[in-house]
């Protein structure tokens, strides 16, 4: 059953990683999409490969004034059935004393501040229409911390912690929200972490077989195509090597 077919999406971070692949996954049954991202080249071959109706529109979620000017030039275009908050990012893994302060801002900017929003004026407008969807991508790190995690664990709690407010938000309404929690999933996470040290951002994944962006793309599939009836507000996912985000199994060689 498509309970998707028609509707429109709009995703956040739609340029690589998890985004892109939810993306892909979505226009597979048949919907309509809204993609936003920083890369304006990348955003233009996702659009371009895609078989249903797509707009790309470059916006970073930090920016309060382009976040509203780009959702009101939607808006006029066309309604969003779909919020899929996929933009975030970790910078560092130091404790707190030998943190990066900017590093801090950043990640409070786009995973916190980036999230508000983006979803104030989106969900306004689902609460007009007495429907929509809204899906964060959270993190395991949102319910249990991790040495080195501080900060960003701190900005995936806050997300954990939005999602409940949002359902409750909600309440009397057919408005839907999600929080999709994944562990290891390997995309440029690590890269983008380790600032752009790859060899450093491959031993995340090594000895054990990480989560894909295709598995969680699945999973926010699972959690959207449902019936109006059903709402899954939250959904852990990890590798089965995986049980927290501190206790992974790795193999030896």
């Amino acid at each position: 059953m498509n309970f998707l077919r028609n509707k429109v999406a709009f995703i956040t971070g739609a340029t690589s990683g998890i985004g892109k692949e939810c993306a892909k996954k979505l226009a597979e049954y048949e919907v309509n999409l809204i993609l936003t991202g920083r890369n304006e080249e990348k955003l233009n071959q996702l659009k371009n490969s895609l078989p249903t109706q797509t707009i790309a529109y470059v916006m970073d979620v930090r920016d309060k004034n382009q976040v509203q000017k780009v959702i009101d030039e939607v808006l006029k275009i066309t309604q969003i059935d779909i919020l899929i908050n996929n933009a975030g990012l970790a910078l560092g893994l130091e404790p707190i004393d030998e943190g990066n302060t900017e590093d801090w801002e950043t990640m409070i900017d786009t995973n916190i501040k980036g999230v508000l929003y983006v979803t104030k004026p989106i969900f306004k407008h689902m609460k007009k229409r007495n429907e929509g969807h809204i899906v964060n991508i959270g993190s395991v790190a949102g319910k249990t911390a991790y040495p080195g995690g501080n900060v960003y664990c701190a900005t995936k709690a806050a997300l954990h912690s939005l999602n409940e407010s949002l359902n409750i938000d909600a309440y009397g309404t057919n408005i839907k929200v999600s929080n999709i929690a994944p562990g290891a999933v390997e995309t440029e996470f690590s890269n983008v972490r380790f600032k752009g040290d790859i060899k450093k951002a491959k031993k995340v994944y090594e000895g054990f077989i990480p989560l894909s962006t295709e598995d969680i793309a699945n999973a926010v599939l699972c959690v959207l195509n449902t019936p109006p009836h059903v709402n899954i507000q939250y959904m852990d996912i990890m590798p089965t090597s995986q049980r927290n985000p501190y206790l992974l199994h790795r193999q030896k060689d």
